[in-house]
């Protein structure tokens, strides 16, 4: 799928084929002895970061629905508190493919290391600061309250922008022959175990807390905590050393001097393909997370007719769904290193499709088809977001990959998940609680990625050096 200009032959002084993860040399010197990262380091540095990044939407989703209407919009109706609390929300959406953009060019010129510590610092102040800003009602800050909050909102997306991609790269490109996408798995796992923290720590937050404490100072927490996990990934990350692909591309003097032009000059297919690739992945994800969430706990008796369910009870399912997600997550690498990612990818978005039909038939059947649903739905959340880390990044050369990757993984984000939650939500009301509309939506998404799958070629076995 690579449409790469030709590349010169590699040097004496090149480092190691990728078999040797630890194989890393610095231009005009032998690679080094002994592995310069570890797998354990790999598996951290890289997971750490997409932690982060998915247990702050998980954090900042649940403040924006429960707390930050109230605490920042004061002034507003009601409807309107909770339409600018979302609309806040969003701007990540705008920022991530800036951030793509910025941190590709960095990940391209000077290296991954770097650039994911520094994305990494981006995204993690940006989250400890929401952590303490006042609210609007404090004297002096009706205005400024909000304003910084879209401001730390829009940073965040753009080191979020910026953060997948690296992680991606870290782990795939230090992954010995044959087990690139069972290493691609381990940033894809941030997603489950984001969820799971987070999700844990406001069903103990509602338990331990009133709902005065809650909306006082409890919301806090999640943003606060967040700074834990950047200290673990910042320590960690200083310590990796360059990976042997970009080392590479230092040897053999080929950095691009503006990744994105060469990125859109000489990759402008497979770009297009990755991203419409990762449609689905994206709308199912957030039908299964905050759609679901808000058709879940709305009750029976509402207009728009709900399931019913207490929150924490609600939580409770979606983290055993989740559980699958990260389970299939893992058994996605080995089966994509096996079968080949594209091949597997085509039978998982004709699941998705079945699963769209089947919405609402099984979530009709109670409790039972609920949590059937749940399971169905992050079982293919996992089979098909696992293999991505690998596939996307396998579509690019190396001297533009950090760029091509971010920005068709972030653009993907535009087009399937900024949308996704006004469209499901826009739909289930229009069918007045009836899921068929949605579930046509899903498949859908399906589509658009089974072409560009089709379109597209495997890339299991390209050369990862090249």
């Amino acid at each position: 799928m690579n449409e790469q200009s030709p590349r010169p032959a590699p040097s004496s002084s090149d480092p190691s084929p990728a078999g040797d993860p630890g194989a890393v040399g610095t231009a005009g010197h032998a690679p080094a002895a002994a592995p310069a990262n570890t797998r354990g380091r790999v598996i951290v540095a890289s997971m750490v970061g997409t932690t982060i990044e998915f247990f702050d939407f998980y954090a900042y989703a649940t403040a924006a629905s429960l707390v930050f209407p109230t605490l920042f919009f004061p002034e507003q109706s009601p409807t309107t508190q909770l339409l600018s609390s979302f609309a806040v929300f969003g701007v990540a959406f705008v920022a991530r493919p800036l951030g793509s953009v910025l941190f590709g060019h960095f990940g391209d010129r000077i290296g991954r290391k770097r650039t994911l510590v520094a994305s990494l610092l981006v995204m993690g102040i940006a989250t400890f600061l929401i952590g303490i800003l006042p609210p609007a009602t404090t004297p002096g800050f009706s205005v400024l309250a909000p304003a910084i909050l879209v401001l730390l909102r829009f940073c965040q997306g753009v080191g979020l922008g910026g953060e997948w991609s690296g992680a991606a790269l870290l782990a795939t490109e230090n992954a010995p022959p044959g087990k690139r996408a069972l290493y691609g798995t381990f940033p894809q796992l941030g997603a489950p175990i984001g969820f799971i923290l987070t999700n844990v720590l406001f069903v103990v937050l509602s338990v331990t807390l009133s709902d005065e404490q809650f909306m006082s100072w409890g919301w806090r927490v999640p943003f606060l905590i967040s700074a834990v996990l950047v200290v673990v990934g910042l320590w960690v990350r200083l310590r990796l050393m360059e990976t042997p692909a970009f080392q590479r591309v230092l040897d053999e003097q080929r950095v691009a001097e503006v990744p994105v032009a060469r990125v859109f000059t000489t990759a402008w297919k497979p770009l297009v393909l990755a991203t419409l690739a990762m449609v689905a992945t994206y709308v199912l994800f957030y039908m299964m997370t905050a759609f679901l969430m808000v058709v879940g706990t709305t009750p029976t008796t509402d207009p728009v007719p709900g399931l019913g369910y207490e929150r924490p009870a609600f939580l409770a399912m979606l983290i055993i769904g989740v559980v699958f997600f990260g389970i299939f997550t893992l058994v996605s690498g080995p089966l994509a290193d096996r079968v080949g990612r594209r091949s597997m990818l085509l039978v998982v978005t004709a699941g998705i499709a079945v699963f769209g039909l089947l919405l609402q038939p099984l979530i009709s059947l109670g409790t039972v088809g609920v949590m059937v649903t749940l399971i169905l739905g992050f079982t293919l959340m996992g089979l098909t977001f696992g293999p991505m880390a690998a596939f996307l990044p396998e579509m690019f050369a190396a001297d533009v990959r950090y760029t091509g990757s971010a920005v068709s993984y972030n653009m993907a984000s535009v087009i399937g998940a900024a949308p996704a939650p006004y469209a499901l939500i826009a739909l289930w009301t229009l069918l007045d609680g009836s899921l068929w509309l949605v579930g046509g939506y899903l498949v859908l998404a399906a589509a658009v990625t089974a072409v560009a799958l089709l379109l597209g070629s495997e890339t299991k076995d390209v050369d990862y050096l090249a």
